[in-house]
């Protein structure tokens, strides 16, 4: 039977999310001023929760590029990291992590559809695929989902791809998802930046003039309740809720203006090799670089309301082709470049890629680390891991994997250093999983196929 003081916290969990008014709903970060009695007891012994982040990149990275030449705290980033440089202290580079249920199997496929799992991938044509488990991410929803309205959020920026390999024999289905529910059933990701808006605030974005006089904003229908909160807040708190309200604002713009352009954006796009899937699904953006900079934002607005506190975002599938002509020196797709067959020229293009996606992830940790909480930031109480599911493209080798993690988990995690992990001896890549589960107060003994945490990274 729970307590009285338990019932108390999880009121406040479920109310303090959102401010209502005309069927519109606007998630709220947790303001310590609102806080009473035993919810503030509970709060302040407690801290602000951990939340937990997986972001996938494709094709592998070239391991020179990437790897730093020396361990520990004095480390130099080698190119493809570099855009970390303002981050350092915040950052762990881990190397030597393996998946040993990978080594056998296509190039890709059995790779990336157990990136979160650590598991055996059967190989299958479609039928009775199957992960080898349950995903990191999910499991970890399945803990923290009951204090958030969203249980887990799962993002991409291209469709499914289904249909078989011919030259592997795998379903491509297994390129398209990280995320799985149970072992048999993939979990659906979400494409549009509208939608997703519209899971967090429970408003339709609309470009339809009469609908949108009627509808006008969200924030507009909430402006009265927020008022009415603002006005118990503390000086620091009404800071933070403005912020955190412009913020919201602006995202929404982004977004309409993105449905109402989106001809526009096709056109734009054609070098980018994105306009048929600007086509198909109406709110995503023409040009993939606007595309995933919104999906970022929108994993910041739902960490920071705590609508959730596990999300994952496939920066693209793996085996993607995508063009990407509009980076400079790069001439081509990303596949093409991963397998450079030690051409210098192409191991240029693949580095500078590597580096683009390296410079988004710190866009993304750069906003994290500008928003309060208490007295650390988003970030500190947050574990964000960006990783590919092979090596070097080339080879297609799943051991010596490129996984960075951000964020201190709360104060529990040591970061600043580069940690070998014991290279050559093959440290599962789960170890890392149940040290973020750990760090995320989820008790866990082990994961996939962990041998234990990985300790060197404990504060």
């Amino acid at each position: 039977m729970p307590t009285s003081h338990s019932n108390s916290a999880r009121t406040l969990s479920t109310r303090r999310h959102f401010l209502r008014g005309a069927g519109a709903a606007l998630s709220l970060p947790l303001f310590p001023t609102l806080l009473t009695g035993a919810a503030a007891i509970a709060a302040e012994k407690s801290g602000p929760p951990v939340r937990l982040g997986f972001l996938f990149f494709p094709n592998g990275v070239y391991e020179e590029g990437w790897k730093p030449k020396t361990a520990g705290s004095d480390y130099q980033l080698p190119f493809c990291l570099e855009p970390l440089s303002d981050l350092k202290r915040e950052v762990t580079v881990i190397t030597g992590l393996d998946k040993r249920n990978s080594h056998g199997g296509d190039g890709h496929y059995a790779k990336t559809a157990n990136f979160l799992t650590g598991m055996p991938v059967a190989k299958t044509t479609g039928r009775d695929i199957s992960s080898g488990g349950i995903s990191v991410d999910q499991l970890a929803a399945e803990k923290l989902g009951k204090w958030t309205p969203l249980p887990s959020l799962e993002l991409s920026t291209e469709p499914v791809v289904s249909g078989v390999d011919s030259n592997v024999g795998y379903t491509r289905l297994y390129g398209s998802h990280i995320s799985w529910q149970t072992p048999t059933r993939p979990v659906a990701r979400e494409l549009s930046p509208k939608l997703v808006y519209e899971r967090l605030f429970g408003k339709s974005v609309t470009t339809d003039k009469q609908k949108a006089q009627a509808y006008q904003n969200l924030l507009d229908y909430v402006l009265e309740d927020a008022h009415r909160v603002r006005g118990k807040l503390g000086r620091d708190d009404v800071g933070k809720m403005d912020e955190y309200l412009d913020a919201v604002r602006s995202v929404e713009k982004r977004i309409e203006f993105s449905v109402r352009n989106q001809s526009k954006e096709k056109a734009k796009s054609r070098d980018l090799g994105s306009d048929e899937l600007a086509a198909k699904f109406p709110g995503v953006p023409g040009d993939f670089r606007d595309h995933i900079d919104l999906m970022l934002d929108l994993m910041v607005l739902a960490f920071r309301s705590d609508s959730t506190r596990v999300a994952s975002l496939m920066l693209a599938n793996d085996v993607s082709g995508r063009n990407f002509s509009c980076i400079e020196g790069v001439r081509g797709g990303h596949h093409e470049m991963s397998h450079h067959e030690m051409n210098a020229d192409k191991i240029d293009q693949y580095n500078r890629i590597t580096r683009w996606y390296v410079e988004q992830y710190a866009k993304f940790l750069g906003k994290l680390s500008q928003i309060k909480e208490g007295n650390r930031t988003l970030l500190d109480n947050s574990v964000i891991l960006l990783g590919s599911s092979i090596a070097d493209g080339n080879g297609h080798v799943p051991d010596n994997l490129p996984i960075v993690i951000a964020g201190k988990g709360g104060g529990t995690l040591k970061t600043g250093q580069h940690l070998a992990a014991g290279e050559g001896d093959n440290t599962p890549l789960c170890n890392l999983y149940v040290t973020m589960l750990r760090a995320a107060r989820i008790p866990a003994e082990s994961f996939g196929d962990s041998s234990g945490p990985l300790m060197a990274l404990h504060a």
